[in-house]
């Protein structure tokens, strides 16, 4: 698997991954310091699934369109065993679930997926403001 592992994603995790035959790139050691924007960019021009602890990705994929069709992976663990959160990280993209084209939110005891948007495609139902604009 193509993988866009934020900053926030631990070293340990990387090099298990790495270790484990996937493609892993690191914001931290090719982008650090990089916009959400930037790092969702990329992540869409070279095919990866971006991996991250951050919910503003969601954010930037179903409100703004960013191009994020490729996935997004966001990891809300408990934090209280470090151990555990990063077996349980490697476990998931470990897996055979199919993560392309979705946004998946990976707590600690499940999986759940939801699939983007296409670029340019409208919601179904899209939230408005109070000026009527989309959120």
């Amino acid at each position: 698997m193509r993988l866009l592992a934020n900053e926030n994603i631990a070293g340990s995790v990387i090099r298990g991954l790495r270790d484990g035959g996937h493609n892993v790139l690191s914001v931290k050691e090719s982008m650090r310091s990089a916009s959400d924007r930037a790092i969702l960019v990329r992540a869409a021009a070279e095919q990866r699934i971006l991996v991250t602890h951050d919910k503003d990705f969601g954010e930037l994929a179903f409100r703004h369109s960013l191009p994020s069709f490729c996935g997004i992976i966001l990891f809300r663990l408990s934090g209280r065993e470090p151990e555990a959160d990063q077996s349980r990280i490697l476990e998931v993209l470990s897996s055979h679930l199919e993560f392309s084209g979705h946004f998946s939110v990976v707590t600690d005891d499940r999986v759940r997926v939801r699939p983007l948007r296409p670029l340019g495609a409208e919601p179904t139902n899209p939230r408005r403001g109070s000026d009527g604009a989309p959120l």
